[in-house]
């Protein structure tokens, strides 16, 4: 999941979203400078990234990637789950994507001083440019997947990958739509 999937799945609980995050901004075990509500953010972050890479829906998803992007398969996955989420939103979640982004842009700004690193400075410009709805758009996912390709070592992979997941669109949507459950059950006492 990237953004718009971990915050899906964090509950309304201010300080576990900022700490959702934040969370892979945080090296380390040792939490105990974040308030327990941040720690609990951070700690579910951790949970839902593990058991998203294990699950046998985004094994079957990465293997699919891996000959376009090779070892950012699990990157551009994460923007494939995200846009996914954000077009089948209304079958997943009660309030509508805009307000949901809104509240979500809200609470991050209110809580940005809790913040360490690089999603304090990039949580300007995700308002800015709406990137949790922009996922739910080819043009937002391909823009995300060239911004990503820019900044990362050998990303140019990246740059275009969006093809795969319209080229197997219903399999991932598919293997999504198995994955976001199973992970929302897992992690729901953790909100």
């Amino acid at each position: 999941m990237n953004f718009l999937g971990h915050l899906f799945l964090s509950g309304d609980r201010p300080l576990v979203i900022v700490g959702n995050f934040m969370a892979d901004a945080v090296k380390g075990r040792d939490l105990e400078r974040f308030a327990p509500g941040v720690r609990q953010g951070i700690r579910l972050h951790r949970t839902i990234d593990r058991l998203t890479d294990a699950h046998p829906a985004a094994l079957a998803g990465r293997r699919r990637l891996r000959a376009h992007t090779g070892k950012y398969a699990g990157v551009v996955l994460d923007l494939f789950y995200d846009h996914l989420l954000a077009r089948d939103w209304n079958a997943l979640h009660d309030e509508p994507l805009d307000v949901f982004t809104a509240r979500m842009y809200a609470v991050l700004g209110e809580h940005r001083d809790l913040m360490e690193g690089r999603p304090a400075r990039m949580l300007p410009y995700m308002i800015a440019e709406d990137w949790l709805s922009a996922y739910g758009t080819w043009e937002g996912l391909s823009g995300a997947l060239a911004g990503l390709s820019q900044r990362a070592t050998k990303g140019a992979v990246m740059r275009g990958a969006e093809v795969v997941l319209r080229t197997h669109y219903a399999a991932y949507r598919k293997e999504f739509l198995e994955l976001i459950r199973d992970v929302d059950e897992a992690t729901r006492d953790m909100r």
